[in-house]
């Protein structure tokens, strides 16, 4: 049996190998702390509070969400041809890269690191080691929940996969170092090493290393995807595709199944698995009724709460408070769920469930789509932009994410369509469109769909019951609306009878039909085939 080691034999053994990525002369070097040592470490630094029933909450400053344009991907040989370059991935030069790298480890000097040596895959043939270095406790709590910690002290200190330097406290000079602000995300795919600074949002930490994972994961015949997952009494799984603030989470939290991961995770030969060992979920008006077991964690010790108002007199937390901003956070591992897949892995999917928040109104709140609507829909990505998950984001905002994540996608989305089509082939998993956006009329007239009776259909949809019930032809759009859900208001079903005037919906469908055929001709329509492309709104 292998000799537990000491933390001053790991911190020794790190140090050696930071010496050798040029980061010398650290200061103290923490290595693989717990929760409650991480917690005394970032209050004795004044980096949060301590909310009622132990939750750790901080402020990100400036930055309390992501900064997509604040992305870059070094163009190096070894990866060059195989990034698909453009508006979502921005190239910058090994040359900055290397420039702004001696810089940041100039400014780590004398500095104290906090280091993690987490996972990210839960499917041991497709792991890779990940070591987050910061500069804050916090941040250091926040990649212990997020990603696999493999919880073993005898493990040997080992090179990591992959790098991840966090120096949020460095703010990159723009006209020095070829970057659009202060803030700065920078991921070397040859080097498998990522740079961040000029921000404090943690979710960028997952992200990077999820855009690593849709580099890598691909290359070895394996579908990374942004979506949700979990498992039934009958180990059927069920895959919850979406942006952020569509549901993923709240809709996959469910006490009657398994939940296998939140967010992220890869499709392989053998079946559906977990990138992460967290949940870092969306908290704004959190209801405990609607939403019990993730507000039962923002009162959990060992949960990072970010950006939420904290009562200094009570440390009590109010989740309605969105006077930071609507992109509230909490991250928590996942063990703290009352009901997980452990081992972050199961077979594969039964259903596939595409996530929209429609913020026109149009869609029905449940479609059944055959495998080429599914394809052409996980190609458009069609959502809103919630409020304050991106910076300058203050309103839903209608957009167009290729594969439901495209800020996160390496490769050209057709890549990763031909993977969904190829592993929906081999399962004939079903496929199905919920918009859990508005109803009624567009975002300012009408209203988000009733949570509960997003709920009715997804036990719809996973007890097989909509399998079987008669449909209607959507004439816009194509696909198959049931006419009757248990517990849903058959009102709903029909957008087009919630609207007060039925031609001013008539008129707002076809701007959005045209708004998805715009779409999809500029980005895939000469590199898909016919079938994929008539998935979509007829012309």
């Amino acid at each position: 049996m292998s000799r537990i080691l000491t933390h001053q034999e790991r911190s020794d053994a790190v140090r050696a190998q930071l010496m050798k990525l040029g980061l010398r002369n650290a200061g103290a070097i923490h290595v693989d702390l717990s929760a409650p040592e991480l917690y005394e470490m970032a209050i004795r630094r004044h980096e949060g509070h301590i909310g009622h029933g132990g939750v750790l909450v901080v402020e990100t400053g400036q930055y309390t969400g992501r900064s997509a344009e604040d992305k870059f991907i070094v163009d190096e040989p070894s990866s060059r041809d195989m990034v698909a370059w453009g508006r979502v991935n921005h190239p910058i030069s090994e040359e900055k890269y290397d420039r702004l790298r001696t810089r940041i480890c100039a400014y780590l000097q004398d500095r104290e690191l906090f280091i993690q040596d987490c996972r990210s895959g839960a499917d041991p043939k497709y792991q890779r080691r990940i070591r987050m270095i910061s500069t804050q406790a916090w941040q250091s709590l926040f990649a212990r929940n997020l990603f696999i910690h493999p919880r073993n002290p005898a493990e040997a200190v080992t090179w990591p996969d992959f790098t991840l330097i966090n120096a949020g406290g460095f703010q990159a000079v723009p006209e020095v170092d070829g970057t659009r602000s202060e803030a700065f995300i920078l991921l070397h795919l040859g080097r498998r090493e990522a740079l961040i600074g000029g921000t404090g949002y943690a979710g960028e930490n997952k992200k990077v290393v999820f855009t690593l994972m849709n580099y890598l994961l691909p290359l070895q015949g394996v579908l990374p995807m942004h979506c949700s997952a979990n498992l039934g009494e009958q180990d059927d799984v069920a895959l919850f595709f979406g942006l952020s603030g569509t549901g993923k989470t709240t809709l996959s939290t469910d006490p009657r199944r398994r939940m296998i991961g939140d967010d992220e995770h890869g499709w392989s030969e053998t079946g559906v698995f977990n990138l992460e060992g967290g949940c870092y979920a969306k908290v704004i008006r959190l209801h405990p009724q609607a939403e019990p077991d993730i507000w039962n964690c923002t009162r959990t010790f060992g949960t990072v709460l970010e950006n939420v108002i904290l009562n200094p007199v009570t440390r009590r937390v109010d989740l309605d408070d969105a006077s930071l901003t609507e992109n509230t956070r909490a991250a928590y591992p996942l063990r703290t769920l009352p009901k997980i897949q452990f081992a972050g892995h199961a077979g594969h999917p039964a259903h596939v469930i595409l996530l929209t928040a429609d913020a026109f109104g149009i869609m029905p709140p449940v479609a059944s789509l055959t495998t080429e609507q599914t394809m052409y829909h996980f190609l458009s990505g069609y959502t809103a932009k919630v409020a304050g998950t991106e910076r300058g984001v203050t309103e839903p905002k209608a957009t167009f994410s290729a594969c439901f994540g495209e800020p996160f996608m390496v490769m050209d989305p057709v890549v990763y369509a031909n993977l969904l089509g190829k592993k929906l082939a081999e399962t004939r998993a079903k496929c199905w469109l919920v918009n859990t956006g508005w109803t009624g009329g567009p975002y300012g007239s009408g209203y988000r769909m009733p949570i509960q009776e997003t709920r009715a259909i997804i036990d719809r949809i996973l007890s097989g019951e909509l399998d079987h019930v008669e449909t209607r032809r959507d004439p816009v759009f194509g696909f198959h609306v049931p006419t009757h859900v248990l517990h849903v208001d058959p009102m709903r079903l029909n957008p087009r009878q919630t609207w007060h005037n039925p031609e001013e919906y008539d008129i707002m469908a076809a701007q959005l039909a045209e708004r998805f055929r715009v779409n999809f001709d500029e980005k895939f329509t000469d590199r898909v085939p016919a079938a994929i492309r008539g998935g979509g709104p007829a012309g």
